[in-house]
């Protein structure tokens, strides 16, 4: 998939915006298919009995007609919560299966732009470690959390630095980096930058403290989670406009989107 854009990032200091539900936008949709722009916060699929508002359940309401016809809603790639990016859906069992085996034969290629940590010595890195569920192996408080192993699941990401930067009046070091995952493993990016010392700015599992995320499945964002002001995330706006300066840069300028997909797949 392309980005033409990343929007800002919403604060995560920000309770009041960070626990509401985003609308997500319609950027091209076909007879077989729909990309929507997911914006963060925004789950993809229901991880709790809660009711809380998805983009699947989103999707559900919004192509009732087609599936009161014989449709569906079927999303081929999935984003974590605090992702923003394109997300394909398929909207009949042809068109999902059809992107199934594309996603098997890697020939949908997906690229991610990431604030991380620290300037890497490299340029270029290519990472090659398998995952695992960590509480399959070690004992860990988080279910979800991966962790690499030997006995994992093959992983391979390939990862490019795009831009070095300061923030702060300590002059902290940022850098921007494009991320090529090659498999589609739970959480490969993060866990990747976070083996090669550089985490992803805001990460709560991977980051400086997993604690945290304990905390934020509980009680949401709250002020007692803010860090103070003259923290480097508290400044996640000014790191944000970093990354749009680094897309806008990379913009697609080839096909409409739509005509990609459509191309890709056969259709077209």
């Amino acid at each position: 998939m392309f980005l033409s854009e990343i929007k800002g990032a919403l604060s995560a200091t920000e309770a009041s915006r960070a626990n509401e539900t985003p609308g997500f936008a319609i950027v091209a949709e076909s007879n077989d298919f729909i990309v929507v722009d997911k914006p963060p916060f925004l789950l993809v699929h229901p991880t709790k009995p809660t009711g809380a508002p998805t983009l699947w359940s989103e999707l559900k309401h919004l192509l009732a007609f087609e599936i009161a016809n014989g449709g569906q809603v079927s999303i081929v790639n999935r984003l974590d919560r605090e992702t923003s990016g394109l997300v394909l859906v398929a909207k009949n069992a042809a068109a999902a299966r059809r992107f199934g085996l594309m996603m098997q034969e890697q020939r949908i290629a997906k690229e991610y732009l990431a604030i991380i940590w620290g300037w890497p010595e490299w340029d270029s890195k290519l990472v090659d470690a398998p995952l695992a569920r960590q509480g399959i192996h070690t004992p860990s408080p988080i279910w979800l959390k991966q962790t690499i192993h030997p006995a994992g699941a093959p992983a391979c990401t390939e990862f490019t630095v795009e831009r070095q930067f300061r923030r702060g009046a300590a002059g902290d070091r940022f850098s921007i980096v494009r991320a090529r995952p090659q498999t589609g493993r739970t959480h490969q990016i993060r866990v990747h930058l976070a083996s090669l010392g550089h985490p992803i700015v805001g990460d709560k599992i991977y980051g400086p403290d997993e604690k945290l995320y304990l905390r934020f499945i509980e009680t949401g964002w709250t002020p007692e989670l803010a860090p103070p002001p003259d923290t480097p995330l508290f400044r996640w706006r000014v790191l944000a406009g970093e990354m749009r300066q680094v897309v806008s840069a990379a913009t697609v300028q080839s096909l409409p989107l739509a005509g990609r997909v459509a191309r890709s797949a056969g259709w077209g």
